[in-house]
């Protein structure tokens, strides 16, 4: 498996805050069957992320895994915030998409989901990249199914957050989601080793093996899908959405 959206590099965002809990993520995630990691860390005006240091920071972790034995490869990312993409130049996408393959992993601005991200979904298309959804179960809204459609059908898809499918008070909202066919890969968001939510996907992985609908297409969900983001290649979901 390969998650998505992490945030594991050390002392950069609100993610891990050392080494330490950043390689200690690395073995919960490869004991769970995470085989790589999007180290996404958060790009947007209250984050003093600086898009050039991330590689560096990567080799770092990276080297410290592979001394230790954890079989995890972290790959680079960023979780990029609508507000923030208008901002960055092209050398600067590069460096923040997912894997290197072209995707952007685009955080919508808080509140309900709006024209505004669907204009920057668009704006990214022009650009040649095409767009990952993050967490869309904190946009909660009457229109945010209608909305969702909208930006899948413009080429964007969406990322669910594992931990969300399983908890009594979210689960019913992430596998409505999922039932709708608005759910198209999983990623933990996961912040640190000690706390919060942690950096795994198998068992929200098997919860969506109980949606009727998307259980035909997991391995897509669980393989495939992610795959092709971090490699660039064709993607386009086997499942369509709407009710």
């Amino acid at each position: 498996m390969i998650d998505l959206h992490c945030h594991i590099l050390p002392a950069l965002d609100d993610g891990a805050p050392d080494l330490e809990d950043s390689a200690a993520m690395a073995r919960q995630a490869a004991a769970d069957g995470i085989e790589a990691i999007c180290a996404t860390p958060h790009i947007r005006h209250d984050h003093d992320v600086h898009v050039q240091e991330i590689a560096g920071r990567i080799k770092v972790l990276q080297e410290r895994l592979d001394e230790e034995g954890t079989s995890v490869t972290v790959l680079q990312g960023g979780e990029v915030a609508e507000t923030a993409v208008e901002g960055l130049g092209e050398e600067e996408l590069a460096l923040v998409a997912l894997g290197g393959g072209g995707w952007i992993l685009l955080e919508p601005a808080p509140g309900p989901l709006s024209a505004s991200l669907a204009r920057r979904v668009e704006h990214l298309a022009q650009r040649g990249h095409r767009s990952l959804i993050a967490h869309p179960e904190r946009h909660l809204s009457p229109d945010m199914f209608q909305r969702l459609v909208g930006l899948i059908g413009a080429g964007a898809l969406v990322q669910g957050t594992a931990d969300f499918f399983l908890h009594d008070e979210t689960a019913p909202g992430m596998l409505a989601l999922a039932e709708a066919g608005l759910v198209h890969v999983l990623g933990s968001d996961s912040h640190s080793s000690r706390h919060g939510r942690p950096p795994q996907l198998a068992a929200a992985l098997a919860r969506l093996a109980t949606v009727e609908r998307l259980a035909p297409d997991l391995g897509w969900i669980a393989q495939t899908a992610p795959r092709a983001i971090i490699e660039g290649a064709p993607l386009e979901p086997p499942f369509a959405p709407g009710g």
